[in-house]
């Protein structure tokens, strides 16, 4: 059985764990309210351009621009992989780079894989696959950036798609669907997915039940759609570090207060054998002293 002092030393330790994890929860909660205020604000823009662009997208022909038409024959595949640069947020970035890695496995085999890639741990993992790194983005998910990260590394990968360097991009990044889940996706940016557009009772949609409002175009449609379809790409690539920003954060704040309970559990646990150790040691000194009274009055 441990002894007094080092029971209280584990206890002194766990303490102060506990303390560090409380802290970095208060912080990731911090953190938190600031990222998802900015992707929420972000999205009426995001959902606003889909809707015009969709109705525009109607109205083209079908070589309105050269980011529509898929290549005949794939063999160059681009990976935009969005992970954190930090760690202690559970599996968060385990889950994205587990489908990153399922979905080359399983989809790419035989192709010439590279990656984009924005965070450090992400980056980490490509380093260890023999797969190319095309570029790396640092510091971005989870800190402080704006829209010219986004339109920066788009405008190169769109540069690449035209100059045919590479016949497909993709992205895997983070969905943020509440507090408590985070879902890792993937989605087709180059080239562009058409927009399916459905006629129910008058009215046109896409096929996820989106309206889709008239728009009377000046200029014509098809210039008009050659300059939204390369900020459509930029808009995705922001919206997807805005959404993987804001679940590692409420990853971690969840981590952090998993870890905070387990403290507070180990806590309990010591001090149960804390108490237990020094009631052994008061009744084994009674016992002495009995024992030595005895042998006395005999």
């Amino acid at each position: 059985m441990a002894t007094l002092k080092e029971v209280q030393i584990k206890i002194g330790s766990v303490k102060k764990t506990k303390q560090i994890t409380s802290a970095m929860k208060m912080v990731a909660t911090s953190r938190l309210r600031g990222a998802q205020g900015s992707m929420e604000a972000f999205k009426p823009y995001a959902s606003k351009f889909s809707e015009v662009l969709g109705s525009i997208a109607g109205k083209a022909g079908e070589d309105a621009s050269p980011l529509l038409v898929p290549r005949e024959e794939v063999k160059k595949v681009n990976i935009i992989l969005c992970t954190s640069d930090r760690g202690l947020c559970g599996g968060f970035n385990a889950h994205l780079i587990e489908k990153a890695n399922k979905f080359v496995n399983a989809s790419l085999q035989g192709k010439e894989v590279s990656f984009t890639c924005f965070g450090k741990k992400g980056r980490d993992w490509a380093r260890k696959t023999p797969m190319a790194i095309d570029s790396e983005h640092l510091g971005v998910v989870g800190g402080q950036f704006d829209f010219s990260v986004a339109s920066t590394s788009g405008q190169k990968l769109i540069n690449d798609f035209l100059e045919e360097a590479v016949d497909e991009v993709y992205l895997v990044c983070s969905d943020f669907k509440t507090l408590a889940r985070q879902e890792a996706v993937i989605k087709q940016i180059l080239p562009i997915p058409p927009i399916e557009v459905v006629e129910a009772d008058g009215a046109v949609a896409t096929n996820d039940g989106v309206y889709l409002a008239e728009h009377i175009c000046e200029p014509s449609s098809d210039e008009l759609l050659g300059e939204m379809l390369p900020k459509n790409i930029f808009i995705q690539i922001y919206d997807a570090l805005l959404q993987t920003s804001t679940s590692e954060h409420a990853s971690r704040m969840r981590a952090m207060e998993n870890a905070t309970k387990a403290c507070e559990d180990m806590i309990d646990e010591l001090q149960t054998i804390f108490n237990k150790t020094r009631q052994a040691g008061i009744t084994s000194d009674l016992m002495d002293i009995v024992g030595g009274a005895e042998a006395l009055n005999g």
